[in-house]
């Protein structure tokens, strides 16, 4: 950590108040101003800022000017508390999440059952991993108002992260009912994802794409339409859906980030290595971080790996820091490349807090790292179980079918994340073709 410059120490800084502000939904269309078309928790991008840094800027001073010369205006303190939650996010402050939420109970001691200040209550316990507090508040504020786009985004978001996925669904489809738009249709499609329903998870997204059109929307849902591409192995259609992002908005970090992973899977490394080191510049969040350091150690320099990872355990101890709960980010790299036992701790802290897909496979591999493969395989069972296709997944499964003792059901699942996306993770990809070759 001593090592680490200070240029370095902002950008993990900065990416840590990114995560803690990814799951905050709705924006803030019912205070009068453009809505963030927030992303569903979990494997799709997170949005760009339809308000930009400098409009929540001006927004909060005016929305404190506002309170100071109106203090009883319940709707304005409402609106400032959502505006500091969004704040914490473009400034990589998280000490603004405490002025949100004096600025959301000033609003409800003011005005008890106010739908945008439940609304706002809501994405702020998002923001903060609590998605039972934030599943509260979003049926309170939707008892009030039925059609409120943060609250029905928040319930369907905190309904996925606590593995509901049924009563997601219907959750989805009754926010498509009142309130269709981006945010909707976005969450519409992952919550059919997570089923196994690609196609109609596809479909849901190219409806969101005709929707959009902001530079900023479009990259946001043509980076989701790549993403669901890749998982598939698609990476011809990934290529164009990223095009299609970059040229919307060339900055757009998810795009580049999954046209590196794309260029790693068609072989085209040193492509890779250039949009994965530019989005390490930018956000150095530990998913990209562990993707570039496993390229590097394919291509054999484990000193280049090695930085990458070590990284990982920095943006750890930063996240910990600002009150950013990182256990579902971190415990993956950690058992493959850091400290298992840490990792292990890590993923069951996760499981108490919500029980997906992804952190059942998180449990799985972090028992697997600490070889209890025969208390990991109920995990790798669950994180399959539902028919999201995630090669990953399939890999640990397999892994862990053989470390238990079942080479059938090894040469399945490895065959399975192979025939799926055959370039799912570089030292992933070889771990599995290797092992495979060894049950022939």
């Amino acid at each position: 950590m001593a090592r680490l410059s200070g240029r370095l120490l902002a950008a993990v800084a900065l990416a840590v108040a990114l995560t803690a502000g990814a799951v905050v939904a709705g924006g803030l269309r019912e205070e009068g101003r453009p809505s963030t078309a927030a992303a569903p928790p979990g494997r799709y991008p997170a949005p760009p800022d339809a308000l930009r840094a400098g409009d929540i800027d001006r927004g909060v001073v005016t929305l404190r000017e506002r309170v100071r010369v109106r203090p009883r205006d319940f709707a304005s303190w409402a609106a400032l508390g959502s505006a500091y939650v969004e704040q914490a996010r473009t400034h990589a402050d998280p000490t603004r999440y405490a002025e949100a939420e004096r600025a959301l109970d000033r609003a409800l001691a003011l005005r008890p059952g106010h739908d945008g200040a439940l609304a706002g209550k809501g994405a702020l316990a998002a923001a903060r991993h609590d998605f039972r507090g934030a599943l509260r508040y979003a049926d309170r504020a939707l008892a009030v108002n039925p059609y409120s786009e943060r609250a029905l985004a928040t319930r369907v978001d905190a309904l996925v992260e606590l593995g509901a996925y049924e009563r997601a669904l219907k959750a989805v489809r009754t926010a498509d009912s009142r309130r269709p738009g981006i945010p909707v249709f976005t969450r519409y499609a992952y919550v059919r994802e997570l089923r196994g329903d690609v196609a109609g998870a596809r479909r849901a997204l190219e409806r969101a794409l005709a929707s959009a059109r902001a530079p900023g929307d479009v990259a946001y849902v043509a980076t989701a339409l790549a993403q669901l591409a890749w998982r598939q192995g698609d990476y011809a259609q990934a290529a164009r859906r990223c095009a299609v992002a970059l040229r919307a908005d060339p900055g757009y970090v998810p795009a580049l980030e999954t046209r590196g992973r794309v260029r790693a899977a068609r072989g085209e490394t040193a492509g890779a290595i250039a949009d994965l080191r530019g989005v390490f510049a930018r956000q150095p969040l530990p998913g990209a971080l562990v993707a570039l350091g496993e390229l590097y150690e394919v291509r054999g320099e484990l000193g280049r790996a090695g930085e990458q990872y070590r990284l990982v355990d920095a943006w750890t101890r930063l996240a910990r820091a600002n009150g950013v709960n990182p256990d579902l980010d971190t415990a993956l790299a950690a058992a493959d490349h850091g400290d298992r036992k840490a990792a292990l701790a890590a993923a069951r802290a996760e499981w108490e807090r919500r029980r997906t897909v992804h952190t059942a496979d998180a449990l799985a591999w972090a028992l697997h790292a600490v070889g209890r493969d025969e208390e990991a395989l109920p995990f790798a069972r669950r994180a399959t179980a539902t028919g999201f296709r995630e090669a990953a997944f399939f890999h640990h499964r397999g892994v862990i079918e053989l470390r238990a003792g079942s080479d059938a059901g090894a040469r399945r699942w490895l065959g399975a994340a192979l025939r799926l996306n055959p370039g799912f993770s570089p030292t992933g990809a070889r771990d599995a073709e290797r092992l495979l070759e060894g049950l022939r």
